[in-house]
């Protein structure tokens, strides 16, 4: 039996700067009643009060990554056997789409592709900017890539002045498929 037959797999949950990332505790919770480990890559604007990131380092009990290591450091986590990106927002997409590695968070989605992991998504983006043609087009590449997409989240208000769930299982659903 080789390490990897040994421990549970491991989820990458990429999180992104969205109001809804608030609650990016439901995912994990979701993620760990399935027999997933889970460790958190934020992009640098997601860790500016997006999301309670003590809560979610002590629900992980492993630090959120939002910075490169240096050469020399050891890889704090494992490889991934899956990746999620919750919320994805329009810049994460598009940058992403476009090959574009700035970010930690962007570079640990460029690179799953070529690893061949299994990727969901589950966007978070305003009606408004996925009407853009840039993001229509980087929908259309990211799942030419493989990249499976759940059913976009605008937060739009409904006329009962609340705002629909967000679903956060529906991105495990998606890698179960």
């Amino acid at each position: 039996m080789t390490e990897q037959d040994e421990r549970a797999p491991f989820l990458y949950v990429v999180v992104c700067a969205a109001g809804i990332a608030t609650d990016v505790g439901k995912l994990i919770t979701a993620a760990q009643e399935r027999q997933w480990h889970v460790g958190v890559i934020a992009t640098p604007l997601a860790m500016n009060g997006f999301f309670d990131t003590a809560a979610v380092e002590t629900q992980t009990g492993r630090p959120i990554r939002s910075a490169w290591r240096r050469p020399g450091d050891s890889r704090p986590f494992p490889e991934p056997d899956a990746v999620v990106v919750a919320p994805a927002t329009f810049n994460t997409i598009n940058k992403w789409a476009a090959g574009i590695a700035d970010t930690l968070a962007l570079g640990t989605l460029c690179e799953a592709y070529g690893l061949g992991v299994p990727i969901a998504a589950l966007p978070c983006v305003a009606d408004a900017l996925a009407a853009h043609p840039a993001y229509q087009d980087s929908l259309i590449r990211l799942r030419g890539m493989g990249v499976r997409f759940g059913e976009p989240y605008s937060g739009e208000v409904r006329e009962d002045g609340r705002r629909p769930e967000f679903g956060w299982e529906r991105a495990l659903d998606l890698l179960d498929r």
